[in-house]
This record gives C-alpha cells, sequence and structure tokens, in this order.
C-alpha cells in the first residue's frame, strides 16, 4: 500500500473514531452561510484535532506541521470531507496566513504566530477588502504610518470573514504616502483587541453574520508585525492569494457533490425529475462537477511548484459559477415550495440558504469579471482594459 494511501487510511480511522460522543453532534455543522452554527464547539473540535497532530498536515514539519506530501494534503481534505466532519474555524490562518509566513516571514515572526495557529489559540482574519477596493484590491486606501516603534493603521475594511471570531488581521495598507495602485502597499499583522478598532457585523441575505466591516481608527501594531518590506505587500497580498486556491479546493468539491447528489434524490421523490429540462441541467450539472474537478487536479501541478498557476484563476471561475448556478436549480427542484420560509420570522432550509449565499460565490474572493480579465491579460495576452 502507498503512503498516500497508507495517509489516507490513517485519517479516515481518526475521523470515525473520534468524531462521537460529544463531538458526533457536530458533523455537517458550520461553512458558508451556515459559520455561526456550534461555534465554541467547532473550536473545541479543531484544539482536539491540534492536539492529535492533525492541524496544519502541509506545514514543513520544523513549523509543527506533518510535512505531508500534496497527495497526502488532498487525501487529507477529501476524506475530511467524506467524514461530513464540521467546517473548520482556523481555515484562514491555516491556509493563508501560515504558508505566507513560511514563504514570507521572519524567524521571529514565524516563532511568534505560527505555533498559536497549529494550537488554534488564536483565530485570524483577512484585511484586504474596502468600500473602494473589494475586486479592485489595489485601489486599498487604509493607510499606515511608522511612529516610533509601531504602526498606526487608519482606514475601514469590509466583508471581513469571521473578524467577530478572530484575535488577529493581516491588513494590506497603504505606507507610502502619494503613492498610487499595487505600490506603496504594505502587508501588517494588527491585533483586533487593542484600541482604535471596531468590528460591526453585516447582516446577509440568510440572515446571520459571517461578514463584517472593521474600522481602524489610530490602531496599532508593533514595527516588526510587516511580512515582506514596506511597500512589497503586494506581492506578499498576492502570493497569500495563491495559497486561498490550494488543495482544501479538493475537499470542497465533495461536499459539492454531496449536495448534488441530495438534490438529485430531491427531485426523483418530489417528481421535478420527469421534466425533461430538470433532468438535463441535473445532467449538466454533474458534468460541470467533473470538469471542476479535472481542473483541480490540473492546477495541483502549480502548487507543488510552490503557487498555483493560472488554472487557479479558471477553477474560480468554474467552481464559483457551477455551486450558483446549482443553488437556482434547488430552487427550480423545490418549485414554489421554496418560497415559502420554514419557520418564523425567517428561518431557512438548507436549499434556500445555498441559494441565497451561493450569489456570493461569484464575487468573493475575487469576482468572476476580475478573474476573467487577469486570464485574459496574464495568461492570454490580450490588449488591457481600458481604464480612466
Amino acid at each position: 500500500m502507498s503512503s498516500v494511501e497508507e495517509f489516507r487510511t490513517e485519517i479516515r480511522g481518526w475521523l470515525a473514531a473520534n468524531l462521537t460522543g460529544s463531538f458526533a453532534g457536530l458533523r455537517g455543522r458550520g461553512g458558508p452561510g451556515r459559520e455561526h452554527e456550534a461555534f465554541a464547539e467547532r473550536l473545541a473540535w479543531e484544539r482536539h484535532m491540534a492536539a492529535e497532530g492533525w492541524t496544519c498536515v502541509g506545514w514543513p514539519e520544523e513549523y509543527g506541521g506533518r510535512g505531508a506530501t500534496i497527495e497526502q494534503q488532498v487525501a487529507f481534505h477529501e476524506e475530511y470531507a467524506l467524514a461530513d466532519a464540521p467546517a473548520r474555524v482556523n481555515h484562514i490562518g491555516e491556509q493563508l496566513l501560515g504558508p505566507t509566513l513560511v514563504a514570507f516571514g521572519t524567524p521571529e515572526q514565524r516563532a511568534r504566530f505560527l505555533p498559536p495557529i497549529v494550537a488554534v489559540e488564536e483565530l485570524w482574519c483577512q484585511g484586504y477588502s474596502e468600500p473602494d477596493a473589494g475586486s479592485d484590491l489595489a485601489n486599498v486606501r487604509t493607510r499606515a504610518e511608522r511612529d516610533g516603534e509601531d504602526w498606526v493603521v487608519t482606514g475601514q475594511k469590509t466583508w471581513t470573514s469571521l473578524a467577530h471570531e478572530a484575535q488577529w488581521c493581516f491588513v494590506v495598507a497603504r505606507t507610502e504616502p502619494g503613492s498610487s495602485r499595487h505600490r506603496g502597499l504594505s502587508y501588517l499583522l494588527v491585533p483586533l483587541n487593542g484600541t482604535g478598532v471596531e468590528i460591526r457585523p453585516i447582516t446577509q441575505l440568510t440572515g446571520t453574520s459571517e461578514f463584517n466591516e472593521v474600522f481602524f481608527d489610530g490602531a496599532r501594531t508593533r514595527a516588526e508585525h510587516i511580512v515582506g518590506a514596506p511597500g512589497d505587500g503586494w506581492r506578499v497580498a498576492m502570493a497569500t492569494l495563491g495559497f486561498e486556491r490550494g488543495v482544501s479546493t479538493l475537499g470542497q468539491q465533495v461536499g459539492f457533490r454531496r449536495e448534488l447528489e441530495t438534490l438529485i434524490d430531491v427531485a426523483r421523490r418530489n417528481g421535478a425529475a420527469d421534466d425533461p429540462l430538470i433532468r438535463d441541467r441535473l445532467a449538466r450539472a454533474w458534468t460541470g462537477l467533473e470538469t471542476i474537478r479535472c481542473n483541480a487536479l490540473r492546477m495541483l501541478d502549480g502548487v507543488a511548484a510552490g503557487a498555483p498557476g493560472p488554472e487557479a484563476s479558471i477553477g474560480k471561475i468554474f467552481w464559483a459559477t457551477w455551486h450558483r448556478e446549482l443553488g437556482e436549480l434547488a430552487m427550480s427542484v423545490l418549485g414554489a415550495g421554496g418560497m415559502t420560509a420554514a419557520g418564523e420570522p425567517y428561518e431557512l432550509d438548507d436549499w434556500q440558504r445555498l441559494f441565497l449565499f451561493s450569489r456570493a460565490d461569484t464575487i468573493y474572493a475575487g469576482s468572476n469579471e476580475i478573474q476573467r480579465n487577469i486570464i485574459a491579460e496574464r495568461v492570454l495576452g490580450l490588449p488591457k482594459e481600458i481604464r480612466p
């Protein structure tokens, strides 16, 4: 048996033995649009994983990981999803910031910040998007000024996932006055429990609030909490986005497949599958999911080389559009009943929540429009979009 198969068997057995007792009820809890579900219990579960050595499996052993190969990491994420284990609460620290610090951080930064991520003792959020700098990240207006041994941060971030649960935020801020676009930006690690930080939850279409506005009004972080050189934040920030589209997407697709198979079962039971148009859309959804998986597997070559290539942008468009269309298909399968809330005052079932939240899939982590521009300009070499 290969090492990958042994690794897969090991994690499968561990999940079966540990998703029991007080953790048994966490199966299927959490995830996009449902991050409010059993958060404290999921945090306890993830700390249990840490104690057993099952967090940050892809990190080098010297930083607390298992040094798992790309193939082993894929096996981990797939088995985790197949077990219907609860959505991770430490994803941003483990999958985004941690690899960024391994690649760009100083030895002191790694020693300070990596162990609490491995142990799930400190949670992180991502301070990128702003009211005028969402998909156009280079339009950042949040600024940071050096004041003695500190950076002083002033500005606003928005759509900041799980900021209300996090203790730290990695922030892209403009540190060179008069600079524009991607020049003059820096990548700062900012504590959220200090003065000058205000976090306001944003109510979503689902009625829940996992996104936030974060206001920095003279918030301070230590001078050494800058990743990379001052003014080099764009390069570091882009590397973080590359890590975001790594091997965990294979586990995400296991969840997509579960949703599709459940919807097919609903269509068979309520008679919607008798409609040839519905059957055609279900078949197209199955075909689309296979396309997404093939593209993700192709992307792994880039991940193994250090960062995903253009396949990452292609993959983001594919899965985001597919998932949004699955939500629309679910409403067609449910028919008129899908328009009625499950309870007062605004209780949604899983399909309604999928339909509403998946509208965001084609916007967050780089909108479809921006991804198409990246593919056109940087991959195909087409003329750049005319900008004012």
